[in-house]
């Protein structure tokens, strides 16, 4: 007789517990059956659904487009507010750079401004990063107070999302999930005193010819990695294998993460609204510090 033990930890605001299931299979030595198989699969799903512990933070309204400075926003009045919850967004072509960069030195300012890309600074660490309408970007918010914790986690689930895609995806010592052995992920993490932001991209069909016009990395970064350019180093998970579109990829994550949906209301989107602000801040933008 063996015992199929699955178990899997999982992350509440409130209680950290670990949620185990344990399947008794009454196995003897011969193969498995049709219905021991459909017996473990069974439980597997009704395991991982148990184990989801995050909400989905669904907007008020239907506006089509926002600045990704909104939900770098959201995602601060969410910590504060409505920890355990999960959202995903995308936006017109910007660039996002960290709080401690060079923005002359990282981004290509001339050419955002010829060509209307929106250029912004984090609040977190982290790269400079290319965003457009083929680009997914995640926020997970937590109240778990310790950042290498939030960080695994987070990294974790989504690794064993893509894995469960059909995707050989696989996370690195710097943050990153690559497919491949390319980058189709990069994240990044930051603390506050009710718990922890963590957000990152998901490359689906990001135009890198125009990554690489927006975004200017030093010539020691892409050395130190042994290539010759970004795009040398990435890739779009459309082209990894991936059978279905964008919309059903976000279906297929907002499923995998969430448990149930939590709607904005008016009220709490202007407050969002006025976090926002902050981030509108030219000083903050160009500097990293506020009038």
């Amino acid at each position: 007789m063996t015992f199929l033990i699955l178990k899997r930890q999982c992350w509440n605001e409130k209680v950290s517990v670990k949620c185990i299931m344990v399947s008794f299979l009454f196995i003897s030595h011969d193969a498995w059956t049709p219905d021991k198989w459909q017996s473990c699969k069974v439980g597997c799903h009704l395991f991982f659904y148990l184990c989801k512990s995050m909400t989905y933070l669904q907007l008020p309204d239907n506006a089509e487009w926002r600045r990704l400075v909104f939900w770098l926003a959201l995602e601060e009045w969410a910590v504060a507010n409505a920890p355990d919850t999960f959202f995903l967004w995308n936006v017109r072509p910007t660039v996002i750079f960290g709080r401690n960069q060079d923005m002359d030195a990282e981004v290509n300012v001339p050419y955002c401004k010829e060509h209307g890309i929106e250029m912004y600074r984090r609040k977190s660490g982290g790269g400079c990063v290319y965003a457009d309408e083929g680009n997914m970007m995640l926020s997970y918010i937590t109240g778990q107070s310790d950042v290498n914790k939030a960080f695994d986690e987070y990294l974790s689930r989504l690794a064993d999302a893509l894995r469960s895609m059909g995707l050989e995806a696989v996370r690195t010592e710097h943050n990153d999930i690559l497919v491949g052995g390319r980058k189709v992920s990069g994240n990044a993490c930051y603390a506050s005193k009710s718990g922890c932001i963590v957000h990152g991209t998901l490359l689906y069909d990001t135009d890198f010819s125009e990554m690489e016009r927006a975004i200017t990395p030093s010539r020691q970064k892409l050395d130190s990695k042994g290539i010759k350019s970004v795009r040398q180093r990435v890739t779009n998970l459309k082209d990894c294998g991936l059978l279905f579109g964008f919309n059903d990829l976000k279906s297929k994550l907002i499923d995998y993460f969430c448990k149930d949906i939590r709607f904005l209301s008016t009220p709490q989107l202007y407050e969002v609204l006025k976090i926002e602000e902050t981030y509108l801040d030219d000083n903050f933008i160009k500097y990293g510090r506020r009038n």
